[in-house]
């Protein structure tokens, strides 16, 4: 079976623009970008994640009563994990909405239930924390998070561990670039310019 990163690669949703760098959130440029939301638009790949997604949930946190989505990219995977377990679901905004119920969070799940949050990807940190900070305000039990990417940043290491929040991925950083350059997708060169970035994403090209 094709592991994830080869097939991230296969539907181009990994996108490598030295040249034209991105801009993330939380401001850092960036070589590298994983849209993993593309994997939705592919039946055979959504249900490849939707699986690996709900056995992790399955072997790493077997008392879960709901799960929580990380708005936006992980609302529709989380519903489909909550879905194949039949459990409820519910998912977290970046921010209150400012008008109707300004709600957090979407959805409703029982009382003080023991939640795992599903994420697509996770770059610092910051974001995912946030929504498990939510649920945990309201009320509920963090078990931990399951997400399919993680550049596997030191500064999101430690900020999972300051939280305390189990982290389990689905594929990561090295395994893409690794299959990236067996199958010639990015050159030596494109390495080179990736292990620079990496060594200090926040400074690079600063």
């Amino acid at each position: 079976m094709k592991s994830l990163a080869e097939q991230l690669l296969e539907v181009k949703a990994i996108k490598l623009q030295p040249n034209n760098p991105f801009t993330w959130a939380s401001g850092w440029k960036s070589p590298f970008y994983c849209d993993n939301r593309k994997t939705l638009s592919f039946p055979s790949l959504r249900t490849f994640v939707k699986d690996a997604l709900v056995e992790a949930v399955k072997e790493n946190f077997p008392e879960a009563q709901g799960i929580a989505g990380v708005a936006t990219g992980a609302i529709a995977q989380g519903a489909l994990v909550a879905d194949v377990m039949q459990l409820p679901f519910c998912y977290v905004r970046s921010k209150a909405k400012d008008h109707g119920m300004q709600n957090l969070i979407e959805g409703e799940l029982p009382e003080n239930a023991k939640v795992v949050v599903i994420e697509d990807l996770i770059s610092t940190g910051g974001s995912s924390l946030k929504a498990v900070e939510a649920l945990r305000a309201a009320g509920f039990e963090v078990l931990g998070m399951v997400a399919s990417y993680t550049y596997g940043f030191p500064v999101a290491e430690e900020a999972f561990n300051n939280a305390n929040v189990k982290l389990i991925t689905l594929t990561n950083y090295e395994k893409v670039v690794k299959v990236a350059a067996e199958i010639g997708y990015i050159s030596n060169d494109d390495i080179t310019l990736l292990n620079e970035w990496r060594k200090s994403p926040s400074t690079w090209m600063q």
